[in-house]
């Protein structure tokens, strides 16, 4: 069966992020050929809804739509009640409550936030409205590092293109690494990104006379199932481990451990997706030593053990 993505754009949207939830689910497709997913769009009573680039568009529903919706999405915005305090109307508020799964794009988060539903949870919006938002919305769990934040029903992203790595992981979510990853190729676009928005952030970067991490991290992916400690990193990188470090998180936007255990992480995930290995020597291969050690960080990133994983994952063999 489809699944219907209800779009929900407001006055002073982001142009891109109206964009990207169209053309990235329409872009997945099963092995068949079938499309995965239906995107609609809808404003509160149809209105016509202008964005920031200097035009209007007319949705093709209203808010009513949401009662048929499997996930319902909000686009970033750049100006409105949402950014200026922290509300929206109650009409909106009630419509978007009760949704099987409510994803948003940069400051869509606010909206999502001004409706009650990221109270008490971790989320994520565009680095550069950090500070704004904790002081709006106090009751939130705010992670400005990260390009997007998945809490199972509830999803955002950080700024502007992260709503791309959102929309993929949400069809690798979905339906797996095989149809994700077909979708980013039609797209043009890399399945998934290393790192956050931090590596994103505007800062000065004092002079640095080394080469970077690039040619350690290489060395990292092709050594997963090996012991890796940061002194035998910083060592490969030929750096102190207090440069290494905060080169490494300059670049990635993460500590070397994060990236590490993510990059381990994605491994297993592969492995249980496209083999049948068990469980042990899938975490040995992906540098995890022991199936519990596999179990505690799978569950961690994406809420499953690693049999249940690959149950809804694992491709059948024909």
């Amino acid at each position: 069966m489809t699944h219907r993505i209800a779009v929900v754009v407001l006055d002073h949207f982001s142009p891109l992020d109206l964009g990207v939830p169209g053309q990235v689910f329409w872009s997945a497709e099963s092995a068949e050929g079938e499309k995965l997913y239906e995107v609609v769009t809808c404003s509160p009573g149809r209105a016509p809804v202008r964005c920031s680039a200097g035009y209007t568009v007319l949705p093709d529903h209203d808010l009513d739509v949401l009662d048929t919706a499997d996930t319902v999405l909000v686009p970033g915005i750049h100006a409105g009640r949402a950014l200026l305090n922290g509300t929206i109307s109650d009409t909106l508020a009630a419509a978007l409550q009760g949704r099987p799964r409510v994803m948003s794009i940069c400051t869509g988060a606010y909206v999502l936030a001004a409706a009650g539903l990221l109270d008490g949870r971790a989320a994520t919006t565009h680095w550069r409205d950090a500070d704004h938002f904790r002081t709006l919305f106090p009751k939130v769990r705010l992670d400005p590092d990260v390009l997007f934040v998945d809490d199972g029903d509830v999803l955002t992203s950080a700024g502007v293109a992260a709503g791309l790595d959102l929309c993929f992981h949400v069809i690798r979510r979905d339906h797996g690494s095989e149809v994700a990853n077909r979708a980013a190729r039609r797209c043009v676009m890399p399945p998934w990104r290393e790192g956050g928005q931090a590596q994103y952030i505007e800062r000065p970067l004092p002079p640095s006379a080394d080469t970077g991490t690039s040619a350690t991290r290489g060395w990292m992916l092709a050594n997963l199932d090996t012991p890796l400690d940061l002194a035998a990193l910083a060592e490969h990188a030929n750096m102190s481990v207090r440069t290494f470090t905060r080169r490494f998180r300059e670049e990635t936007g993460l500590s070397p451990a994060r990236w590490l255990t993510w990059q381990r992480v994605e491994r297993a995930r592969h492995l249980l997706e496209t083999t049948d290995l068990p469980v042990d020597q899938v975490a040995r291969r992906a540098g995890f030593g022991t199936a519990v050690s596999l179990r505690q960080h799978l569950h961690s990133a994406v809420g499953v053990a690693p049999l249940a994983y690959r149950h809804t994952f694992r491709r059948p063999v024909k």
